[in-house]
């Protein structure tokens, strides 16, 4: 059976990805972990944050739990969701709080009109960005992922979020929604893959990327 640990430090909707993944991979042995040794026996790792940059990272050092997650990003298949996207990157605006550094790059706020293009190639200011941005928004695939599986482009998800990561790497990024302008909303490298949306709030598309990374084999 395979477990899954969902990483409790005090910072996350855990029970909400806790439920979708229940019924999303029934079979599946999935706990809430709030140990270093459980996040290192399970065989997967869901890392969800929600809540202001310095609050995750302060609560997940005082967990004891920061180097129980880079040792899963090293290992084994990790699921990042919103501010778990986020803390994988170098460091946010948000506080200019330093993170766990396994992606290059930094996270960054909304900010700025929002521009819409016109036919001679110009821009034009239509409205001011609404921070948060929250709401469903189509998601773009732009790299082909196991994650994707079963999932059209263009599908839309769930988001609640201020901040959005930007990767000095570009070939992170694997999938893109806009808000404004485009960002990247999810990131993918070898046995991780991280998203700024809310899969357990995204309805049966966000079911279906829980089960396909139960399936996954990076």
């Amino acid at each position: 059976m395979t477990t899954i640990a969902i990483v409790d430090y005090g910072m996350g909707n855990y029970h909400s990805v806790e439920r979708a993944l229940r019924h999303a991979a029934p079979e599946a042995d999935i706990r809430l972990c709030k140990l270093a040794s459980e996040i290192d026996a399970a065989d997967r790792v869901v890392f969800p944050g929600q809540g202001a940059m310095a609050d995750c990272i302060r609560t997940l050092d005082e967990a004891g739990l920061r180097e129980a997650v880079v040792r899963a990003a090293r290992n084994k298949p990790l699921l990042g969701v919103c501010v778990g996207e986020q803390m994988l990157f170098e460091r946010s605006e948000e506080g200019n709080t330093p993170s766990l550094a396994i992606f290059p790059g930094q996270v960054k706020k909304f900010q700025g009109p929002a521009f819409a293009t016109l036919s001679n190639g110009e821009h034009s200011t239509i409205e001011h960005l609404k921070v948060p941005h929250m709401g469903w928004n189509p998601v773009r695939q732009v790299r082909p992922h196991a994650l994707w599986a079963g999932i059209a482009d263009a599908t839309p998800f769930y988001f609640v979020h201020s901040y959005y990561a930007v990767p000095a790497d570009a070939q992170l990024t694997v999938g893109v929604s806009d808000y404004g302008a485009p960002f990247t909303c999810a990131v993918a490298s070898e046995n991780i893959f991280a998203v700024q949306f809310h899969p357990e709030k995204s309805a049966e598309p966000g079911l279906r990327l829980y089960r396909n990374f139960v399936d996954w084999k990076p």
